[in-house]
């Protein structure tokens, strides 16, 4: 064997990456949950147009709380005991959610599941980045993005299912999230840390034990330098502070941006509302629970074909398509939910803007997010692009039951192809093309500018 080429263990990387983005799953859990459960909670809490926006966007607070907490203990404590951490706190909140028995504590264990979703969603791509090859990144990243959907369409055919369970069918909904975070918590503690934590913790001989699992003894000796000579100058406690230094500033700009235009693109709104935009158009609850599952299995799809174009037609075109394709098609919504069309035709075009987002924003803002930050404050950095991605989702999901009461549902559709435009203007103008580059090159080139 030529010792000068690069080799990879691809069934390790994987197997890895698979394990990691299982925290993606229960991101898809807690955020799919909601749509089936709302008609539920909307009866047994009595809940009015503010409580709804309030009760469903609590989670996107938790999630604040937990990039904020996971940032710290990436950079600190390592990747692994953040993902050990919110696994836990998973099981217990959805334990906690089907046991509620008034309005306060079912949000305060909703806003405890955010907690672990926001540790997850942050700590999940990074870790996964942080061991995958530059030509397998954007796929592997994108792993993640493929358990959430799997994630949101199992558990909205479960929901579908225990619909018929009474009135007491949401306490089951929530509970068996339980499972998976079961599931999550054994997986992790087989995974090993990030070799680029384990360098910046001065642990070489460990970080170079799990590289050369990785790849071969090539790869090990290219990659410990890159990562090492990254470092230098880095090694002093990174600070918020320093994420907002002069030369760093314009990716942690970008970043924040995109993924406040992830959120603010509007497309959450259909995943958490699906019963009040159907039920506008005279769909029964039936037909409502049948539509999410119809969004999940479309976005699976559409994710899996995301996959395998991220790192061939690129980060960037994906991104331009995404943002312009949804402006059209949230017109057409606006005008099909304003004139009562029929629910066939609205689903069309529901599920239409769910398999653009799904080939888009959705696993590509992931993707940019775990790329584009120096080694040394990637954990801050992406903690706070995550924070703001969370910031987003909690504006929107809160304001659209409210907005829908003013302007009824079609109304903020007009105001999310907006949005998208301007979102195409800026990716044309800011987001450089980042395929198949190593995180330390993107690094050189991210920072030259």
């Amino acid at each position: 064997m030529n010792n000068q080429t690069v080799t990879y263990n691809n069934t390790y990387i994987l197997g890895i990456s698979f394990i990691s983005a299982l925290g993606g799953y229960l991101f898809g859990f807690d955020f799919a949950v909601i749509s089936g459960a709302l008609p539920f909670l909307r009866t047994e809490f009595a809940l009015n147009a503010y409580w709804e926006g309030f009760l469903t966007g609590s989670l996107a607070l938790g999630c604040i709380v937990g990039c904020l907490v996971a940032g710290n203990i990436a950079d600190n404590k390592g990747r692994k005991p953040g993902l050990m951490l919110a696994a836990v706190i998973f099981a217990i909140s959805s334990i906690g959610m089907a046991f509620s028995h008034n309005l306060t504590i079912f949000i305060l264990m909703r806003f405890a599941a955010g907690i672990g979703v926001g540790m997850a969603s942050m700590l999940s791509p990074m870790y996964i980045a942080e061991v995958s090859p530059p030509e397998k990144r954007g796929r592997n990243v994108a792993i993640n993005q493929l358990t959430v959907v799997i994630g949101i369409l199992v558990t909205n055919l479960v929901n579908y299912k225990l619909a018929d369970y009474g009135e007491n069918a949401w306490r089951w909904m929530f509970g068996l999230g339980v499972i998976p975070s079961g599931l999550f918590l054994l997986g992790v503690l087989w995974l090993p840390e990030s070799p680029r934590w384990l360098i910046k913790a001065g642990k070489i001989d460990q970080a170079k034990k799990v590289l050369s699992k990785i790849g071969n003894a090539y790869f090990v000796d290219q990659t410990f330098t890159k990562i090492n000579n990254s470092m230098q100058g880095g090694e002093e406690k990174q600070s918020y502070k320093a994420v907002f230094a002069k030369a760093i500033r314009p990716a942690v700009v970008l970043g924040i941006t995109l993924a406040v235009f992830q959120q603010l693109c509007g497309i959450n709104v259909v995943f958490n509302y699906t019963s009040t935009i159907f039920e506008a158009v005279g769909a029964n609850l039936d037909r409502q629970l049948f539509e999410t599952v119809a969004i999940g299995v479309v976005n699976l799809i559409f994710t899996l074909i995301a996959m395998w174009q991220v790192d061939k037609l690129g980060r960037r075109p994906l991104m331009l398509i995404g943002s312009l394709g949804l402006s059209v098609l949230y017109i057409v919504l606006a005008f099909l939910l304003q004139s009562n069309a029929h629910a066939n035709l609205v689903s069309v075009f529901v599920l239409l803007a769910i398999a653009t987002y799904a080939t888009s924003l959705a696993p590509v803002t992931w993707v940019l997010i775990s790329e584009i930050f120096p080694n040394n404050i990637r954990g801050k950095a992406s903690s706070i692009a995550i924070v703001s991605l969370w910031g987003a989702y909690f504006v929107l999901v809160f304001t659209f039951p409210i907005l829908a009461e003013w302007l009824g549902a079609f109304g903020p559709f007009y105001l999310y192809a907006i949005i998208c435009l301007a979102g195409f203007f800026f990716v044309k103008s800011k987001v450089k093309e980042t395929k198949g580059q190593t995180l330390e090159e993107l690094e050189t080139s991210l920072m030259g500018h």
